[in-house]
């Protein structure tokens, strides 16, 4: 099973072409530490590093969020600390660690 962990290597599904000047910060995708500018989303601090956020529980096809605006429920990733979230309207936090499949 692939993971947004598995493509964080610059190889990004997103590009910005503006530069942020928010405070940079890291955040921990399943194991991997990436950075991220305070203000992001954290679906957008995923594909800025890589090309799909998770895979859909049922045959595994690739997911990179639909609706961008929490209606779908297609980016619930979950919380090291427990609970689930929705990538596309959950802002990065500084320590953050998400894991992209199954409940921690």
């Amino acid at each position: 099973m692939t993971s947004a962990g598995d493509d964080l290597a610059g190889n990004g599904q997103l590009m910005r072409v503006a530069q942020r000047t928010g405070k940079r910060i890291s955040i921990t995708i399943d194991g991997r530490e990436i950075g991220a500018t305070a203000g992001d989303s954290v679906l957008a601090a995923v594909l800025t590093h890589g090309r799909q956020l998770r895979e859909l529980e049922f045959g595994g096809s690739p997911r990179a969020g639909f609706c961008l605006m929490g209606a779908c429920q297609d980016c619930w990733v979950w919380l090291e600390t427990g609970g689930r979230i929705r990538a596309c309207t959950t802002l990065v936090a500084d320590g953050m660690a998400i894991r992209t499949s199954g409940s921690p």
